[in-house]
């Protein structure tokens, strides 16, 4: 089979890219509000559906430059006209912008995103006749400058809370639940205290039924109010729990690369140290603390009941008090030391399990069993102390609720004798005695669980403090073409934690279109310097700018959409072929024509043709189903898969075999033609791609010029090392 009937046997040989309505119209929209940006600035990281915007996820794509959107549900001549441009839904699938309505007119001017941004004027009966029911109003966010002096120290909002607060109204109403089901408790008290002090001696039946039919009323609305009280909890569980969880892997997609950890096991244990925080919100955790103030209510009708019974009951409760806060400094100290020797070890695990080829070959799995032992061992004892402690408060509290329980029917009985009490009153005042422990030992026996949370949620403050790459609030150029200049001015890179500069004070300028091979020993900052064109880092002085721009005011999205990039090691994802050559397209989408093009030009037709699934071949996790020549074929493809107009190529061939390399070189030769194109290589057989060599030595540019005249000095020996 050919590479094209391989291409997708069950649907054709053409599938064009989807196109989106909805991100068209956001775009148009920004653009009259002054914030003009590409596609992929809007889309990049945000979770489409089959490559398109969805509603739910408009609002996110809005906050990228500096606008905030809102979906109503309204009819459409219930639209707010201040508020317009806004987008319509339309049915199906469909969006467009209307500008303006005309309600006398019954007309109405839209933009159609198949019509570019021309405007339309229609009717308003045949627009509603398509209309969905929801549009989406879009505004501009109001930014204040310095001339606006803060009068007080502003708040800002908290990645975590500020989620929690959006749900104030379901814990609201909870709230208001909580407070009924409370009061609902006392009626079983006071139905049993009617029937023994009332009922019972004068054998009123008929009473009984009233009071019997009343309780279970009561009971029937209880039962109703706590399937609903759990309900809005979860519910607002749920919705922060989705939000969150996007939060916290948007901003570690968006990390800078300075700001990565040093450890990704350890990084990855941080990151599901969110399930601690996502129980200890659950609703168990929202009923006990919310039913806690209601303590002092059925202690004060125990005091009604009888005084003195309430004594046992504010023992029992100052008691399991001070026991929780004497032990909460040792649950801190074990959840902390837990959660560190958690995250260690399971650094060790994804390190030994990433590694697994390399850890056989070298024999190494007795050093690495004997550090997973060691931090097992540890992390069993902590546990099992941390476990101890925690099972000691709750059994505290259930011991001084049964106590308590004693007291109260002890006190109770010498009340009686004397009559100021009657059999129906101790009862009543043991059961409220139960229903005023039972908050109070639920709560004690959280505080485990809030610690392991509390660490875990300052974990993760850590993280959502790390600085991205594109902080909230900076505006970025558009530069949706580039010609392809690259100028270093006097650039210094140090990378973190290290103790020496990776590059010193370079400057460089590659004119568009030229072809560069920059040359030199392992180590002295050829990779640096594609990191940097890449703004996968910063310099520590200097700047690096592309048409004369600092890269720092490109989008990193955008600055890395001109530019196709193959790394000295290429990673893959577990999937498909196609999966793994279209990660290269980013958000805009990759068409067929695109895809073939960039598999024949990597050299991959021969492996998608002798395979019976074509482009559909699963390549396994990290591409452990392909070689190495095969997998670093697979980066140049997805390089080159958006036409980019500049490639930097590290190593590009270091794994391909002769007839592979050669076979790379002409097309490659071909394609690059008016494209700037930097090539890291020690290789002298890629020297013919290009017509200038910069050689770098220690971090500094040691010779620059034509081909042939360095490559004669570097024959010569004429090149020296930089001081």
């Amino acid at each position: 089979m050919t590479l094209r009937e391989n291409l997708d046997p069950a649907s054709g040989p053409s599938r064009p890219v989807v196109r989106d309505e909805l991100l068209e119209c956001l775009q148009s929209i920004a653009q009259v509000h002054g914030h003009a940006a590409t596609a992929e600035s809007f889309t990049a990281g945000l979770p489409l559906e089959e490559g398109r915007l969805t509603p739910a996820v408009f609002p996110r794509a809005a906050s990228r430059v500096g606008l905030t959107a809102r979906i109503v549900k309204s009819r459409l001549v219930q639209l707010n006209p201040a508020l317009l441009p806004a987008v319509l839904l339309l049915e199906p699938g469909r969006a467009c912008v209307l500008v303006a309505l005309d309600l006398k007119a019954r007309r109405a001017r839209v933009i159609f995103p198949e019509l570019g941004d021309a405007e339309t004027e229609v009717g308003l009966d045949g627009l509603q006749s398509s209309y969905g029911g929801q549009a989406i109003y879009v505004r501009p966010r109001f930014h204040f400058d310095a001339r606006g002096p803060e009068v007080s120290k502003q708040r800002t909002r908290h990645w975590f809370w500020g989620v929690i607060r959006e749900n104030r109204k379901l814990y609201r109403d909870f709230i208001a639940g909580s407070l009924v089901i409370n009061l609902f408790a006392v009626a079983m008290p006071l139905f049993v205290l009617n029937v023994y002090d009332r009922v019972v001696p004068n054998h009123a039946t008929e009473t009984l039924w009233v009071l019997a039919a009343g309780i279970f009323v009561v009971l029937c609305f209880d039962l109703a109010l706590r399937l609903m009280r759990n309900a809005f909890v979860d519910l607002a569980a749920s919705r922060a729990d989705v939000k969150l969880s996007s939060s916290i892997m948007a901003r570690v997609l968006g990390l800078k690369m300075e700001a990565r950890p040093a450890s990704t096991g350890s990084f990855a244990a941080t990151l599901q140290s969110f399930e601690s925080v996502r129980g200890f919100i659950g609703s168990a955790t929202v009923v006990a603390l919310v039913d806690l103030p209601f303590v002092l209510l059925f202690a004060g009708i125990i005091a009604l009941i009888g005084p003195p019974l309430v004594i046992p009951v504010l023992a029992g409760i100052v008691f399991v008090l001070l026991y929780a806060m004497a032990a909460q400094g040792k649950l801190h100290a074990l959840s902390e030391t837990t959660w560190r020797v958690g995250a260690q070890r399971n650094a060790t695990l994804v390190e030994s399990i990433s590694h697994l080829e390399t850890v056989k070959a070298l024999r190494a799995e007795s050093r690495i069993q004997g550090t997973w032992e060691k931090a097992s061992a540890y992390l069993s004892r902590t546990a099992a102390q941390l476990r101890l402690v925690s099972s000691s408060v709750s059994s505290v509290a259930l011991w001084a609720q049964h106590s308590v329980a004693v007291g109260v029917i002890l006190i109770g009985v010498y009340q009686i004798i004397e009559g100021n009490l009657t059999q129906g009153g101790l009862i009543a005042a043991y059961l409220l005695s139960s229903r005023a422990m039972a908050p109070v030992s639920q709560a004690a026996a959280l505080l485990a669980q809030y610690h392991q949370a509390s660490t875990a949620l300052q974990s993760l403050d850590a993280v959502m403090a790390r600085p991205v790459e594109r902080p909230e609030g900076k505006q970025f150029i558009n530069r949706p073409v580039v010609r392809g200049e690259i100028r270093f001015d006097r650039v210094t890179m140090r990378y973190p934690e290290e103790e020496r500069d990776a590059l010193r004070d370079i400057s460089l300028t590659i004119s568009p279109g030229e072809k560069v091979a920059l040359l030199g020993r392992v180590g002295c900052g050829k990779s640096t310097l594609n990191k940097l064109m890449l703004g996968l880092y910063a310099p520590s002085a200097g700047a690096v700018l592309v048409d004369g721009v600092d890269i720092r005011q490109f989008d990193p999205i955008q600055l890395r959409r001109h530019i196709g990039y193959v790394p000295q090691d290429v990673n893959l994802f577990f999937g498909s072929l196609r999966d793994n050559v279209e990660a290269g397209g980013g958000s805009d989408g990759v068409d067929d024509e695109a895809l073939l093009r960039a598999i024949e030009l990597a050299g991959l037709e021969s492996l998608v043709n002798a395979h019976p699934h074509g482009v559909d071949l699963q390549v396994g996790e990290r591409g452990q189903s392909l070689s190495g020549g095969q997998r670093q074929a697979v980066g140049i493809a997805r390089a080159l898969v958006h036409d980019p107009r500049i490639l930097l190529l590290d190593e590009p061939t270091s794994a391909m075999d002769h007839a592979s390399e050669e076979a790379f070189k002409a097309s490659l030769k071909a394609y690059a033609h008016g494209k700037t194109m930097i090539v890291v290589t020690h290789r002298t057989s890629l020297l013919s791609l290009v017509d200038r060599i910069v050689v770098i030595d220690a971090g500094k540019v040691v010779a620059d010029g034509p081909r042939d005249k360095v490559v004669e000095a570097l024959r010569k020996g004429q090149i020296g090392r930089a001081g």
